[in-house]
């Protein structure tokens, strides 16, 4: 006989038959049911009721639902515990991810996603790019060589060698080449709001003087006297020696003066080399403004500093002088470097050379004028008043 499946109210109600009184056999025959299959189906609904089976049914689906959640809570945890030390940020961190999940757990590809919050999308989307190997090699070449260099500036050097990329393409391969420079140390920002200090209109109106203190491998120190024009940021000159006194810083800015004519100021700070005697008869004598800024305020002579940190992070933190012949060779080099090779975010990229060679251009026929200088502190006193 075709076996028949009954549900749960048909059962109760065969059940409800036999207990009105009716012979099991001739129920059994009625319906098509064994004896086996009756006595069971007593045994599991014996007593309910309709209602009773169905609220029964309904718990039973519920309870396995409950059961389904509780699984796939479980796979997704066991998911994320497999993913806790794996970097998910980027496209292609996410595809490894899925991927591994996939591997080890036996999810699917909806799964793993929905679990990592990934786009479907970007998981399947496989990249189409061309060959970038003699583009990488270069970068790597340049960033080896220009250790301190960004990826902006090295943009710039790949492109003087004709390599036309864009700067985005050059940034990504920058990362993905693991080439970021670490800042040695931790950047100081300045409290409160202050003026910027402005530039004079051309070339050779304004220097900015200020010293450097280094070692050498012997343990012997020696100092750097740098001289930079404010506005085309060039390093006029850098003097190497271990002991530098203010008829020394007369002498260079004699023979400088010599080769470039005067300038209209020099910024310096209030050290005892540059307030001596010999200075304040050498303004006076070549007619000079020699303006000091304010005690402990280094940030008025913003162009000095900032050549003398970039040059303390590309030089001479880097190599290590073994004579003082060395260290002038050294700084000498990377002098001309800077000047003529190094492109300067603050010049649009350009070299300062070639900056000052286009403002020289610019220069026939104007009058030579200082930009407004406002916001250089003014002291109520003359600045090469002598003391003592």
């Amino acid at each position: 006989m075709k076996r028949k499946q009954f549900s749960e109210e048909q059962i109760i109600g065969i059940l409800k038959e036999a207990e009105a009184g009716a012979v099991v056999t001739e129920i059994c025959r009625r319906h098509g049911l064994s004896s086996a299959t009756f006595y069971a189906s007593k045994a599991k609904y014996g007593g309910l009721e309709v209602s009773e089976a169905k609220r029964l049914r309904a718990l039973k689906d519920e309870n396995a639902k409950l059961k389904r959640l509780l699984a796939d809570a479980m796979l997704d945890n066991a998911g994320l515990k497999e993913l806790l030390f794996k970097k998910m940020v980027t496209p292609a961190g996410r595809r490894e991810a899925v991927a591994h999940l996939r591997r080890m757990l036996g999810m699917s590809e909806r799964r793993a996603c929905r679990v990592i919050g990934a786009d479907r999308t970007r998981v399947r989307y496989r990249p189409r790019r061309g060959d970038d190997g003699a583009l990488r090699e270069r970068l790597r070449a340049l960033a080896l060589e220009r250790r301190r260099f960004g990826y902006r500036r090295l943009h710039i050097l790949l492109c003087r060698e004709g390599l036309v990329v864009n700067r985005k393409k050059v940034q990504w391969l920058y990362r993905e080449e693991g080439l970021s420079v670490r800042r040695r140390r931790g950047r100081r920002r300045a409290v409160g709001t202050r003026a910027p200090l402005m530039l004079p209109a051309l070339p050779n109106q304004r220097w900015s003087l200020d010293f450097v203190h280094d070692q050498l491998g012997d343990g012997r120190r020696f100092r750097v006297l740098n001289i930079v024009d404010d506005e085309t940021r060039e390093c006029l000159r850098a003097v190497v020696d271990t002991s530098l006194s203010g008829r020394r810083v007369v002498r260079e800015l004699t023979e400088l003066i010599a080769e470039r004519g005067k300038p209209q100021m020099i910024v310096s700070d209030n050290g005892t080399e540059l307030t001596s005697n010999a200075v304040l008869a050498f303004a006076g004598a070549f007619g000079v403004e020699w303006h000091y800024i304010a005690p402990g305020r280094p940030m008025q002579n913003g162009f000095v500093e900032s050549f003398n940190g970039l040059r303390r992070d590309e030089l001479l933190d880097e190599p290590l002088f073994f004579s003082q012949r060395h260290a002038r060779e050294v700084v000498a080099d990377w002098i001309e470097d800077y000047n003529t090779e190094r492109p300067h975010s603050s010049l649009g990229y350009e070299t300062p050379a070639a900056y000052a060679a286009g403002l020289h251009k610019q220069r026939k026929g104007h009058a030579p004028s200082l930009a407004s200088t406002s916001t250089i502190r003014n002291s109520a006193q003359r600045s090469l008043l002598p003391t003592g």
